[in-house]
């Protein structure tokens, strides 16, 4: 039988536009990041998606996103295991001293190993046993989880071949991705970006 998840980054944070590195560590919604969690609760609203259950990542800027996404009327449930990437000591320092990305990886790699972060696999591997543990319970049809850019765009990487699609996957804030669930796979449907 066919599942369907709906995998969300969270609203503009502080941190985001303040080009501020923000994995562990938390910062507020920007009211740009406010009205896109409306912007992206009217889209699923005007197209009748009802979730059966809710999940969000610990952080507070999912679990914001995802109260506003739902107008506070559907209970939730919070997860580490769809929490952001880990960056280590580099957590809450500006964007510019990320590294390069790993040429055989397409990522960061092990680079935050070694200042108390996670690997690529890690997150990789975390956010799919937790997205998968959540698809397989019997009642779960169709599923909302609030997340992270680092962490969704591993998840994706080990469902899709991003780098060889014609069209560029755009993680904008509160995108949405759309999956199909069966026999313990996703299918990349597609991704629902909100201008502003």
């Amino acid at each position: 039988m066919k599942k369907t998840l709906y995998l969300m980054r969270h609203g503009q944070t502080l941190f985001n536009l303040r080009r501020k590195i923000q994995g562990a560590c938390d910062s507020p919604l920007t009211e740009l990041g406010i009205n896109q969690a409306k912007e992206a609760g009217k889209y699923f609203k005007d197209n009748n998606v009802i979730f059966d259950y809710a999940y969000s990542s610990t952080q507070e800027r999912a679990c914001d996103t995802l109260e506003i996404v739902t107008n506070n009327k559907i209970p939730y449930t919070r997860l580490k295991g769809i929490k952001e990437w880990n960056f280590g000591t580099f957590e809450g320092e500006s964007e510019d001293l990320n590294p390069p990305g790993d040429p055989v990886r397409r990522s960061y790699g092990d680079f935050f190993l070694q200042y108390n972060g996670e690997s690529d696999i890690q997150v990789q591997e975390r956010m799919n046993t937790t997205l998968t543990e959540i698809m397989e319970k019997e009642d779960h049809k169709t599923v909302l989880a609030v997340s992270h850019g680092g962490a969704i765009f591993m998840f994706l990487r080990k469902w899709e071949d991003i780098f060889n699609r014609k069209d560029k996957i755009k993680f904008s804030n509160c995108c949405i991705l759309k999956f199909e669930y069966e026999n313990k796979e996703f299918k990349f449907i597609e991704i629902i970006n909100h201008d502003f």
